[in-house]
Formats: C-alpha cells, sequence, structure tokens
C-alpha cells in the first residue's frame, strides 16, 4: 500500500494549494525525513508564486528537488529541516536540513541531506541556505582586512551578510535600508544601521540585496575608486535603469554578480556544495541568526502565507512553517 505525504504547490500565478503526494519506499541509499520546519525564501519564492520568472530562467532557477514546472503548476521550495525515520543508521533519528520544498515526508538520496550540528536548533537551521548564499557572496566579493563595507537591503540574503561580515576581523561593515524598522534587526546582528541617504560612502565593498534599480544605483554611489558591488538580486522578468555617466568609467567602478547555483569560482576547485552547506550550518551555531526568524505559521496555512508575502501584506524576513502533527 502506497504511503501519502502533502506538499505545497503553485497550482497558477498567485494561487498556491495543499496535494496529496504519494510516497515511494526508500531504497538502498535513500532517506525518509519527517519535515519538522519549512521556511520561505520570501525573495526567490515570492517571484515563482507570482509567476515572474522568464522563460529564458526556468532552468537556471529549478530547484533541486521541484516537481512541475513555470509557471505552473510547480512544487518549489528548497529550506527544509526534518528527521530521518528511515535511513541508514548513521542518519537515523537525526535532524538534517535539506534543499526540498515544503512537503510533510519525502524520500531522498542520503547525499542530499546534510546533518544538522549539536546546538543549532531546527527552526533556525531552515536559514542554512541563506547562509550557504551569504557564504558564497563573501567568497564573491571576497572582503579583506580594513575594508569599508555597507549591505545595501536587510531582507533575508542581506541580513545575513551583514551578520557575516560583523564577524569579519577589521571590517567596517554598515547595513542600509529604507525601513527604518529593520535598525532593530541589525542591532540584534551587531550591526551599524543606515537609511540610504545618510549611508556612509567611500565604501571599497557593496552587497547589494534590495532588488530594485535604486537600490543598485545607490550602492554604486557609496562605492569608491575602483570599488566593486557584489550583486545578489534576483530581478526576475523586471527591467533595471542605471545612471552610469557619473563616477562609474572615472572611478573604474564594477558590478559582479553573484549567485549560489555554483560554487563561487574563488573556492570551486577546492570546496563542494556540500562543504559550503555544511560551514553554513556550522555558522548557525550563533544564536543573532534568530533575529531573523521573524514570523511562523502551520503548515495548513501555507497557500494565505505565500499569498500575503507576494502582495507584501505579511511582512516578513523569513517566515517559517511548523509541522506540528503532520
Amino acid at each position: 500500500m502506497a504511503s501519502y505525504a502533502r506538499a505545497f504547490w503553485t497550482a497558477a500565478p498567485g494561487a498556491g494549494e495543499i496535494r496529496p503526494v504519494a510516497l515511494p519506499d526508500p531504497g538502498p541509499g535513500e532517506v525518509l525525513v519527517r519535515t519538522v520546519h519549512s521556511g520561505v525564501s520570501r525573495g526567490t519564492e515570492t517571484l515563482v508564486f507570482r509567476g515572474e520568472v522568464p522563460p529564458g530562467q526556468y532552468a537556471v532557477m529549478r530547484a533541486p528537488f521541484q516537481e512541475g514546472d513555470f509557471p505552473g503548476p510547480v512544487k518549489y521550495g528548497y529550506l527544509n529541516v526534518g528527521v530521518v525515520e528511515q535511513g541508514p543508521p548513521e542518519l537515523l533519528g537525526r535532524t538534517v536540513f535539506c534543499l526540498y520544498p515544503h512537503q510533510t515526508r519525502f524520500v531522498v538520496p542520503a547525499g542530499a541531506v546534510v546533518p544538522v550540528p549539536d546546538g543549532v536548533p531546527a527552526r533556525r537551521a531552515v536559514l542554512a541556505g541563506t547562509v550557504e548564499t551569504a557564504v558564497n557572496a563573501l567568497w564573491d566579493g571576497p572582503p579583506l582586512v580594513g575594508d569599508r563595507i555597507a549591505v545595501l537591503g536587510a531582507g533575508m540574503v542581506g541580513c545575513c551578510v551583514a551578520a557575516l561580515l560583523a564577524r569579519f576581523p577589521g571590517v567596517s561593515v554598515q547595513l542600509v535600508d529604507t525601513n527604518p524598522e529593520r535598525a532593530a534587526v541589525a542591532a540584534a546582528l551587531g550591526v551599524p544601521f543606515a537609511s540610504p541617504e545618510a549611508a556612509d560612502g567611500d565604501r571599497d565593498l557593496v552587497f547589494h540585496a534590495s532588488a530594485s534599480g535604486p537600490g543598485l544605483q545607490r550602492a554604486l554611489d557609496l562605492l569608491a575608486p575602483e570599488g566593486t558591488v557584489v550583486e545578489l538580486s534576483w530581478y526576475g522578468d523586471r527591467g533595471v535603469n542605471l545612471s552610469l555617466g557619473g563616477a562609474f568609467h572615472s572611478g573604474r567602478l564594477t558590478v559582479r554578480g553573484s549567485q549560489v547555483g555554483t560554487v563561487s569560482p574563488a573556492r570551486a576547485a577546492r570546496r563542494s556544495y556540500a562543504d559550503r552547506l555544511a560551514i553554513a550550518l556550522d555558522l548557525l551555531r550563533d544564536p543573532a541568526f534568530d533575529a531573523l526568524l521573524s514570523g511562523e505559521s502551520s503548515f495548513d496555512r501555507l497557500p494565505e502565507v505565500l499569498a500575503g508575502l507576494a502582495d507584501g501584506s505579511l511582512p516578513a524576513l523569513c517566515h517559517t512553517i511548523s509541522y506540528d502533527g503532520e
């Protein structure tokens, strides 16, 4: 007799639903995981929910265990923490992170899960995928001792980048955002905060994560000569207008794209995807990251949660989903 789980699907742009999913029996080298928490990656997942993934990026944007295709129906997500109920003895009963969509139980190869270190609560561990993005961004940067750095955009990715930089020796970092309420989050992370208008200039390096054209323009304006913007935003199918007639050429400024889908060329020869994720999970021992966990809902409410995040009526950094009783 087949066993079943439940999964969240974007049935069509702007419309989510929970569907039954038949589960296969785990075979050799596979694990059955019962989900405890999942997290909504607000920027990427709301783009998917609204149907804003450009057709030319369908292949690039596929999540590791995605089902269906853009714009929908599609089962999408990649911040999942659960407990191994069946599998190899060394994993049985372990709390693990997996790049899996929002689903009550699932079967994957054992190599697709990474044990959560002792001292990292399961709910905080959903941030591993975002901290992994921040690790990759710092490899792409890279920051140097003594650098003056701004992080523009205090969403999940920007906050994770700022949190890591705050612990980087000899670096001066400022978190910049248009929302003054993010000042409290910055304080919890140990990072000075400023509005875009009041941000310090003459920056050696700016990490941009606001997903807006004005934000990217301000990031360029904050650079010192020969400085670099590391672009972390994902714009979907929206265009970006920039004014490059000022200091861009005379200052020899650089805009460098960073994307977590590949390991940064600076470390690709020596670090695997699993290595990078393990580093992220280890960094999550720091309780300061709890400041990014800004809301929680039950799995049954996920369709309305995604709708609220997508239209802005539900403010959040990382909204987590609880699977109690599933």
